[in-house]
């Protein structure tokens, strides 16, 4: 499943400044409601909310190799965090890759993605009576 990403450097931006934040080992998650949501549901012809995916990988982490490792465990972590779990839709999700995740696999990615997500408050909760 492709995922719409973030391609603005104003967004970017943004989400570093006004996204709530969450540190974990291996990446740090910004969040920010995406206020062009609405636009983006009304041009998409199954007419549902999406997340916009921003991810980002240093130059100090390695070479272009090594990035784009980081990056395809990083894309396949939260597409598991979004088949096992309901994410809210409706956000700019920016997440930045650390040193710890150049020897990382997808389950520790996926482990601090789900952390992350439940604090802050992306997860959606069925509730069950």
């Amino acid at each position: 499943m492709k995922y719409n990403s973030v391609k603005e450097n104003h967004l970017y931006s943004k989400a570093y400044s006004k996204g709530k934040k969450q540190v974990t080992k291996h990446v740090v998650i910004y969040v920010l409601r995406d206020f062009a949501a609405e636009k983006i549901r009304c041009t998409r012809p199954d007419k549902k909310r999406i997340n916009r995916i921003g991810i980002t990988v240093s130059k100090k982490l390695g070479g272009a190799v090594k990035r784009n490792r980081i990056k395809r465990i990083i894309r396949e972590a939260y597409r598991k965090l979004d088949v096992s779990e309901q994410l809210k839709k409706g956000y700019i999700i920016i997440i930045v890759a650390r040193t710890a995740a150049v020897n990382a696999k997808t389950d520790d990615i996926y482990k601090d993605l789900f952390y992350a997500s439940n604090k802050l408050e992306i997860i959606s909760h069925k509730n069950e009576n």
